[in-house]
């Protein structure tokens, strides 16, 4: 096994609990170890430190997956799948889709397993766990006997990695038609074409919010599939659902359909135009949901993101009757929590209007955040009431 020095800036960040360390902090190597290997890291003092993932490409040069000497191999992935396992058995109710394996969250650094079902999606984002692809396999297939395996590492991610896109089958043979449910309520799904692995997977707790809030008129903006639009229609009055996307809109007209919901009505519109017009003719609503795209993907996009993010609040805000609702969610890791709640409440000061903080909520809990990594906290959702 490879070794390799960190500098003691590295060994700090690692005393601190993250897992990642930058090609910066890399100190003497031995020798360059294999791309994607896994190698043996030592302190400038020559103290073993622990084990990592190694990648030739990205900045991100080491992954830790322990701070141990134990040997890595079949049985000690086995055991990290099965950790992961018991937490979604505690914690997913009403769904027969869910993720499996979140990366950082469960200790296996840059891979992610969704289960959909008998069929698992997986991505392998680094060099190391793209090329331990057949061990993830061998193990889903000893575990849980799925029906079929595919990968979707169709994903920006990988360049960085120096790693191709690509989408295929690995095992077994896809559904024609696949149809989940979550929270009593059914989506039709593609493995291999729908957005990230078939759906947004870590919203589905959310989604369940917003049946729990939603009343009278409401509107559901970036809704995708209708995940909350159709959620909200259980116990809203008429629901409103807008995406730019046309082909997303005929999807969830579709799952509308398959739910036998005929309050919900659908439109193709850019997101900041149709709140811009819906103020203008005067139109009110008693639940709004915002649900965009990440607008900071990286830090140099935080202050377009900010104009943005307090745009559509701040109009949405406007739209709302007196003791409306506000479900308003950022899935951009750039924009913290606090620097989120600073964007609403200028959008609420510039409104004149004042609102109850009812919940601050996360990705569900299948998507688990590490502690120490706050990378792995990139969902809030803010629940908003105005009085």
């Amino acid at each position: 096994m490879a070794e390799l020095a960190v500098t003691r800036k590295a060994e700090q960040r690692l005393e601190e609990g993250h897992l990642w360390i930058y090609r910066s902090d890399l100190a003497i190597k031995s020798k360059e170890p294999d791309p994607g290997s896994i190698v043996s890291v030592y302190s400038p003092k020559k103290q073993l430190l622990g084990q990592a993932f190694y990648s030739s490409k990205s900045q991100i040069a080491l992954r830790f997956l322990t701070k141990t000497s134990e040997k890595i191999n079949r049985d000690f992935w086995r055991k990290r799948l099965e950790m992961a396992l018991e937490l979604r058995k505690k914690v997913v109710t009403k769904a027969d889709a869910y993720r499996l394996i979140h990366g950082d969250g469960d200790l296996i650094p840059s891979l992610v397993v969704d289960r959909y079902q008998d069929y698992f999606v997986i991505q392998t984002l680094s060099q190391a766990t793209d090329k331990l692809k057949q061990t993830w396999v061998d193990l889903l297939v000893e575990m849980f006997q799925p029906k079929a395996i595919i990968e979707r590492n169709d994903v920006k991610v990988r360049a960085l990695e120096g790693l191709t896109e690509q989408t295929s089958l690995l095992l077994g043979t896809t559904p024609s038609e696949l149809v989940i449910t979550q929270n009593n309520v059914s989506f039709n799904v593609d493995l291999l074409t729908g957005q990230k692995t078939g759906l947004f997977l870590d919203q589905r707790e959310n989604h369940l919010v917003s049946q729990f809030y939603a009343y009278g008129n409401a509107l559901d903006c970036f809704t995708f599939n209708g995940g909350f639009a159709l959620n909200m229609a259980k116990t809203a009055k008429s629901v409103l659902a807008v995406d730019i996307s046309e082909p997303a809109i005929a999807q969830a007209k579709k799952n509308a359909e398959l739910n036998k919901l005929s309050n919900v009505n659908f439109e193709s519109a850019n997101i900041f135009d149709l709140l811009k017009n819906l103020d203008e003719k005067a139109e009110r609503f008693d639940t709004i949901v915002l649900d965009p795209p990440a607008f900071a993907k990286n830090r140099s996009a935080v202050e377009a993101a900010i104009r943005g993010y307090k745009e559509i609040n701040l109009r949405a805000m406007k739209l709302l009757n007196p003791g409306g609702i506000l479900i308003t969610c950022t899935c951009s890791y750039n924009i913290s929590e606090e620097l989120f709640l600073g964007i609403l409440q200028s959008a609420s000061s510039d409104t004149n209007r004042q609102l109850q903080l009812l919940e601050k909520r996360t990705q569900s809990r299948d998507h688990p955040i590490l502690l120490s990594v706050p990378e792995s906290y990139y969902l809030k959702c803010i629940v908003l009431r105005v009085i």
